[in-house]
């Protein structure tokens, strides 16, 4: 956890402390990188694995600080997939594997290993009552930090991938309810964006209220249900990445091909 710090020290397995430097941090991924100067015996880095062919009741492995108790190793099971975390007060982390290995404070940032030593995530989150690890862990998947570091590292900070339009939670849910339609309305089309490039329609306001535009109800073949789902798919995508919406626009399904552009 880096918010609010104002520095940060690496301990190698050596005993040699280093002063970090920070590169970058996306909020929505829960990761940070950072830097430290390393003059000589480089410590090797972990080999890194993949995390989209995990499979639940895999073994695997974390290692951490667990209140303050270096080089702390346990073991456990995945015990699900693609979980999703937070969203009340912040953006919601999507995609973590859960996993009944023992993660307690002081793991967060640790590494997830499976049999072989391989990197497969980054350990994140407890989901704990009591503070103290009750068998339900969270880690990044290593799929996603390969997508997310070397923007990091090259740019100091992640840009999601964006369709240009303007969306709201609490009045989404409202419409939907309203509407009885399962999807995301677009509230506003921004000027110049992909999605006035591509023709999406946002809503409308008038002396009767908010009459919705296009309704969101896909993304290339996927379902969308929720403003968070949307912005997971998306997130899987690149910058550049051509992509079909699928909208309900006046009754009617239709899909329109948008060309993803920066967001924030």
């Amino acid at each position: 956890m880096i918010a609010g710090a104002n520095e940060a020290i690496v301990k190698l397995a050596d005993g040699r402390d280093y002063r970090a430097a920070l590169v970058g941090a996306s909020q929505v991924h829960d990761i940070a990188v950072l830097k430290i100067g390393v003059g000589f015996k480089r410590p090797p880095p972990v080999p890194i694995g993949t995390s989209h062919d995990l499979k639940v009741g895999q073994k695997v492995f974390a290692i951490g600080n667990p209140f303050g108790l270096d080089w702390t190793l346990t073991t456990g099971i995945v015990s699900a997939l693609d979980r999703t975390l937070g969203g009340n007060n912040g953006p919601a982390v999507e995609h973590l594997i859960q996993t009944d290995a023992a993660i307690n404070p002081g793991n967060s940032g640790g590494p997830l290993l499976d049999s072989a030593g391989r990197l497969i995530g980054i350990n994140t989150a407890i989901y704990s009552p009591s503070g103290a690890s009750a068998g339900i862990g969270f880690a990044v998947p290593v799929d996603t930090l390969m997508r997310v570091v070397p923007e990091l590292i090259k740019n100091g900070q992640y840009m999601r991938p964006a369709l240009g339009i303007e969306i709201d939670q609490q009045l989404n849910e409202r419409l939907v309810a309203l509407s009885g339609i399962s999807g995301v309305v677009i509230l506003r089309v921004q000027p110049g964006s992909a999605a006035e490039t591509a023709g999406l329609r946002g809503a409308t306001l008038s002396n009767q209220g908010i009459t919705p535009g296009d309704i969101i109800v896909g993304l290339n073949g996927e379902g969308v249900s929720s403003i968070n789902q949307l912005l997971s798919l998306l997130d899987e995508r690149q910058v550049g990445d051509i992509v079909q919406v699928e909208v309900l626009r006046d009754g009617k399904r239709l899909e329109v091909p948008v060309t993803l552009q920066p967001g924030s």
